[in-house]
């Protein structure tokens, strides 16, 4: 399984699964990040911690363990 943890700076990928459960799964989907959607990772923190990405026109900053939450292709 490959998360959004995973992806390098440079690259995009499309989400396929949201893992995790309740307010934490709930926060992710109204952040915008939901099945089928398109990311691309613009930078990543020197320490893994947080990592930026444009997701449907708009930039945002993840935790590392947000992104281990969303599994992508």
């Amino acid at each position: 399984m490959r998360t959004l943890r995973d992806v390098k700076v440079g690259e995009t990928a499309t989400v396929v699964k949201l893992h995790g459960e309740g307010a934490v799964k709930r926060r992710i989907m109204d952040m915008g990040i939901t099945k089928g959607v398109s990311v691309f990772v613009r930078k990543v923190a020197p320490l893994g911690d947080p990592v930026e990405v444009n997701i449907r026109e708009y930039e945002l900053s993840l935790r590392k363990a947000d992104c281990e939450m969303v599994e992508v292709e």
